[in-house]
């Protein structure tokens, strides 16, 4: 015979993996071309001069140079006016 009772089962035993998303390299610090400067998910920022996204939305920079951020208001599809963020590396 058992001489502890049977635990029941849990349904909350899972946990997953961190995804290490955000922004890489700050505003105002220097980027190597080919580092990246923000992992997302979705284009809540989006590239501008000498910056691009990769298909998972990353962004990254393609020549040496400070980092910077400006603000664009966009139309979306439904009329609204949304301010969005774009990324540029300018060069020094």
């Amino acid at each position: 015979m058992a001489h502890k009772k049977s635990a029941g089962t849990t349904r909350n035993g899972r946990d997953s993996n961190p995804k290490y998303l955000g922004i890489k390299v700050t505003p105002g610090d220097q980027a190597q071309a080919g580092s990246v400067l923000v992992r997302q998910r979705g284009s809540d920022v989006l590239p501008g001069k000498n910056v691009l996204m990769g298909k998972d939305h990353t962004l990254f920079a393609i020549r040496d140079g400070l980092v910077s951020i400006s603000y664009k208001r966009k139309v979306h599809f439904d009329n609204s006016i949304v301010k969005k963020k774009i990324m540029h590396v300018v060069p020094a």
